[in-house]
């Protein structure tokens, strides 16, 4: 459950986006939190609705998620105050890869604070269609592991 990205000093945080850049996760005045990441947008709610009783299926090393975090607009205020035991939400992104919808300011205050690891919950792909609000087009057909298949597009 790791990203390709590495960084060349593992024991700290990479400097978070200047605060002028505009916000990858947001909560709109339905009060729905949400995350995005270039055309794609989930439904941060939801998933978290989803995923509230689950046990964590598996770790992540922050240090191979710190590149990422040069993509994401990160309030230094807000990580000094997040619950590093909540775990991550991950989602599988048709024809991409897995990728952190919820937790990027736990990543951020563990590499800054040193935690080697932390627990992540995976949607399904399902969970994942329900909780997404546009990006990648779904097909509605399934492929030989039983995944519905997604084609990009927007």
């Amino acid at each position: 459950m790791s990203n390709s990205t590495a960084t060349g000093n593992p024991s700290s945080a990479p400097e978070p986006p200047a605060t002028s850049r505009p916000s990858t996760r947001h909560q709109d005045s339905s009060r729905v939190e949400f995350f995005q990441m270039m055309a794609w947008r989930w439904d941060i709610t939801t998933a978290k609705k989803l995923t509230r009783a689950r046990t964590p299926q598996g770790r992540i090393d922050p240090r191979e998620w710190a590149g990422m975090l040069r993509l994401i607009a990160i309030s230094t205020e807000h990580a000094a105050h997040v619950d590093l035991s909540e775990p991550l939400i991950v989602a599988t992104v048709p024809n991409g890869g897995m990728l952190i919808i919820d937790g990027w300011h736990r990543l951020y205050k563990a590499l800054a604070t040193g935690v080697p690891e932390l627990a992540a919950v995976i949607l399904t792909a399902e969970e994942e269609l329900a909780c997404r609000i546009f990006g990648g087009e779904s097909s509605g057909e399934v492929d030989e592991y039983g995944d519905e298949e997604t084609y990009g597009g927007s």
